[in-house]
């Protein structure tokens, strides 16, 4: 029998510090860091191809907006809506956690929609395909956020790597899933810039956008089976809402990659 000295005693406290009447959380800080450096990487991608600048600061104005708020409706709507019908004056409280990263990835799309169709004049595959690959990174950033919340994790485990949330009176070790969703996010950023820098994938339309929801929506899917149910309504369901809601992001990854893969490259130049 493992002692449970074994396991690691996570009590984090989520808030940094006061500044005046706002308390400054590593959950925001790991969701801002994110976000920064995912910039910086996709500014880096797009200059590397000569687009233009203000279309990059455009770009990443829409993107931001479109996270923070498909995210959060996600959450309201897929996981929350019981409560926050309710408390409607909790919905703008991002700060107080409760993203949901299919709401956030939903959001994207039709943000990203909007920007190709009034700014670059390019289709909505081509701007996805790019901003996917630092898409990835960032989510693992947000997992980071939710461990050190400590909220989002696994059910009961003997691993040796076990973690217990003591702020949340926990007693026994529970998957820490924040970090195996975190490390799955990681080795989908490696994968996916190393298809953009090494070979033709960018001029194949839909073809990185599938890999990402295919890496990034398999890992989620996969994990969910040793997660804690979020909501009390998921304990009556074969699958959970987070895998119910990979399930499209999957067929729709499969399918924008044999499309991809059958048709011509197509390269693109800047005007």
């Amino acid at each position: 029998m493992i002692h449970i000295l074994s396991f690691i005693h996570w009590n984090p406290n989520p808030e940094i510090f006061h500044l005046g009447g706002l308390s400054v959380r590593w959950y925001g800080l790991l969701f801002a860091s994110g976000l920064l450096i995912g910039y910086c990487i996709g500014e880096w991608m797009l200059k590397s191809e000569n687009v233009k600048q203000k279309w990059i600061e455009s770009l990443f104005f829409y993107i931001i907006i479109a996270t923070i708020v498909g995210a959060r409706l996600g959450h309201v709507f897929f996981y929350g809506w019981e409560y926050y019908s309710q408390h409607p004056e909790e919905i703008i409280k991002v700060w107080h956690g409760g993203l949901a990263s299919h709401g956030g990835a939903f959001g994207i799309i039709i943000a990203l929609w909007i920007h190709s169709r009034t700014i670059t004049k390019r289709t909505v595959l081509w701007t996805l395909d790019r901003i996917v690959v630092p898409t990835a990174l960032v989510g693992a950033f947000i997992r980071t956020g939710n461990l050190m919340n400590s909220e989002i994790y696994g059910v009961e485990t003997s691993l040796p790597w076990g973690f217990i949330f003591e702020r949340n009176g926990e007693v026994v070790a529970k998957h820490p899933t924040q970090i195996y969703e975190a490390l799955a996010y990681i080795l989908s950023f490696f994968i996916l810039m190393y298809l953009y820098k090494k070979t033709s994938s960018k001029n194949r339309p839909g073809l990185l956008l599938g890999a990402f929801f295919v890496l990034i929506f398999t890992a989620r899917f996969l994990i969910e089976f040793i997660k804690e149910d979020q909501e009390a309504f998921e304990a009556a369901m074969a699958l959970n809402m987070g895998q119910w809601l990979s399930v499209p992001f999957v067929l729709a990854g499969i399918f924008l990659m044999i499309r991809a893969i059958q048709l011509p490259e197509k390269v693109f130049k800047n005007s």
